[in-house]
């Protein structure tokens, strides 16, 4: 039996050798320079880079929280000093609309889902009060992705039915951040509809628009299929399993659409903020018709996209984004995974009202189009 050969390469002469290295130099300085020019790098590099916040500004005054339900939002803050922010915050478990002819019991923050949107500023002392309805069948808790501190608030807001819990914390960290139920099992309590969002506004606030928007979505997993009348119970192996029954902005089908479309006139500049509870997938956000001219990915303080026309939101995480209107008509936003906004809910509308702009769209020829041109 003969054995096969190995043909290896002939090794590199020396002057290649000396190429390479000489290449790999090169190349090692140019990523020097471009740390120098101030673009993300890891390592030492980085230095004092990560800072280590203390929540040592002065807080004074104090105030109680304006609280709102989707699709609403609190008004901006237009205080320039942190103050004391007491939230009041009571869990109910209560039968809603999940789609039509359909009910679920949802488990709530605040009696909505999702729950009701918080608007602090950074640096606030915020005192979160957490009840438990006395007629709750569990105990509840919250996680706050805004707080530092063990569990996001969890471990000691732990409730039980007709009960109350008191922790503060000191917003440091701008940004909107995702709140839910913390309590095992974790997966039921947030498949049941307990979640939420919390805005901590940056020291220097947001740039003014016209109107602000709450927009969350969610998945539900019922034993029934999708549409089938009457009361639904969660199906756990559909949630283990990751499929859905309903896919749904701010905790039912039609939550945005019909009188509930959102509103906006020619000429507003609109900012939605945009949360994905999960459980368990992500989000690929896009309003149909629309570009977003600013975009806040996974929800930081900073402006990270221009002109984009899909964000990716994690379960668990959310986007802040903004765009004028130009041109009347209905905008939908979807979850552009596209089965789950035609079949399982996750479609929501802002109707734009005003005169047409020629220049910015215009319909000239189909079956589509009107005597006078338009849609």
């Amino acid at each position: 039996m003969t054995t096969p050969r190995i043909h290896l390469p002939a090794p590199l002469p020396l002057t290649k050798i000396a190429l390479v290295a000489a290449i790999a130099v090169v190349s090692l300085s140019g990523a020097t320079a471009i740390v120098n020019r101030g673009l993300p790098t890891f390592g030492s590099a980085r230095g004092a880079a990560i800072p280590l916040r203390a929540g040592a500004e002065k807080v004074t005054g104090e105030e109680v929280a304006v609280l709102t339900d989707a699709p609403n939002v609190p008004p901006p803050i237009t205080r320039t000093h942190a103050t004391k922010v007491i939230v009041n915050l009571e869990v109910i478990e209560k039968p809603m609309r999940l789609a039509d002819s359909v009910q679920y019991t949802m488990w709530t923050f605040g009696g909505s889902v999702p729950g009701r949107f918080i608007r602090v500023r950074e640096g606030d002392l915020v005192e979160f009060h957490l009840k438990n309805a006395a007629n709750s069948t569990m105990p509840h808790n919250i996680d706050l992705h805004a707080v530092t501190g063990p569990g996001g608030g969890a471990k000691a807001s732990l409730t039980v039915p007709g009960g109350e819990s008191v922790f503060s914390f000191t917003a440091m960290n701008p940004g909107l951040f995702v709140y839910h139920c913390a309590t095992s099992p974790v997966p039921m309590h947030m498949a049941n509809g307990m979640y939420g969002m919390i805005l901590v506004e940056p020291k220097e606030g947001l740039p003014a628009v016209d109107h602000e928007y709450y927009v969350m979505q969610s998945e539900f997993y019922t034993k029934g299929k999708y549409g089938e009348h009457g009361m639904q119970m969660l199906d756990m192996d559909k949630g283990i399993d990751e499929k859905p029954t309903y896919v749904v902005f701010n905790g039912s089908v039609g939550s945005m659409t019909g009188d509930r479309a959102l509103q906006a006139k020619v000429g507003d500049r609109v900012r939605l903020f945009v949360g994905n509870a999960g459980p368990n997938l992500t989000s690929s956000f896009h309003v149909i018709g629309e570009i977003f001219d600013n975009v806040y990915s996974e929800g930081g303080s900073t402006i990270t996209g221009h002109n984009v026309q899909t964000t990716s939101i994690p379960a668990g995480g959310s986007a802040i984004v903004e765009f004028g209107v130009e041109q009347p008509g209905d905008l939908i936003m979807v979850d552009h995974a596209i089965f789950r906004a035609f079949n399982k809910g996750t479609l929501g509308v802002l109707r734009v009202t005003g005169e047409e702009n020629r220049n910015v769209f215009a319909a000239i020829k189909g079956i589509g189009v009107t005597a006078k041109g338009g849609e």
